[in-house]
């Protein structure tokens, strides 16, 4: 985590794409969240977006927008950070959009011909391997290389399970303060477990996707 937390403090001084890979639930947005605290765009607005949950068709104007009806997400994270949660999840017409805002520093609202100019960092994440979607066809190559300039790993749980008595600790002091609640700690017992669980990942699939979207 300390080497995590390095990574993200040297990366946070620029403005190039981040990729954040990791399992699900390995805190990727988490790892978003503190390279926005950290970076110049601070003072903006840290928009974030599930691309699992957009439902299909509205893509174009969930991130363009549309003229006099509503604003996109690119708009709203106008002088800020955009995040891209299961960015893998983009339908390829979109890919191109996309590409083309980071190309041109410029989108077009939809029913607009005229473009504006937009000043956004973007970080992006997956649980999936981008590249092997590449390789299949689902994504497009020159976004991949446009996204992945630089790659934050988030580590899982179990690569880390010395954190696991913090953690507990973090957790009874949030319910201690929420509940009004004077929890002292918990069992050797209970905690021989948690060290000893070997806390698989979250599994991806478009099952899972597909819930996201109806949510």
């Amino acid at each position: 985590m300390r080497t995590l937390k390095e990574k993200i403090r040297q990366v946070a001084c620029t403005d190039v794409p981040v990729l954040i890979t990791g399992e699900a639930g390995s805190g990727k947005e988490a790892v978003a969240a503190e390279l926005h605290r950290q970076s110049f765009v601070a003072g903006g607005p840290l928009v974030r977006v599930n691309c699992a949950a957009i439902a299909p068709g509205s893509f174009e104007d969930e991130f363009f927008g549309h003229a006099g009806a509503r604003m996109g997400f690119l708009e709203a994270a106008s002088g800020g950070t955009l995040f891209l949660d299961a960015v893998d999840e983009l339908p390829l017409p979109l890919q191109a959009g996309l590409l083309r805002v980071l190309q041109d520093k410029e989108f077009r609202r939809g029913g607009e011909d005229n473009g504006h100019r937009i000043s956004v960092r973007l970080v992006a994440a997956t649980s999936r391997d981008l590249y092997e979607l590449v390789r299949a066809g689902h994504f497009r190559e020159d976004l991949y290389y446009r996204l992945n300039v630089i790659r934050i790993q988030a580590p899982t749980l179990r690569e880390r399970k010395e954190d696991l008595p913090l953690l507990v600790d973090n957790f009874i002091h949030r319910l201690n303060y929420q509940l009004g609640m004077v929890i002292e700690g918990v069992a050797p017992g209970a905690m021989d477990l948690l060290m000893d669980y070997d806390w698989p990942c979250l599994l991806y699939t478009s099952d899972a996707a597909d819930e996201a979207r109806s949510v």
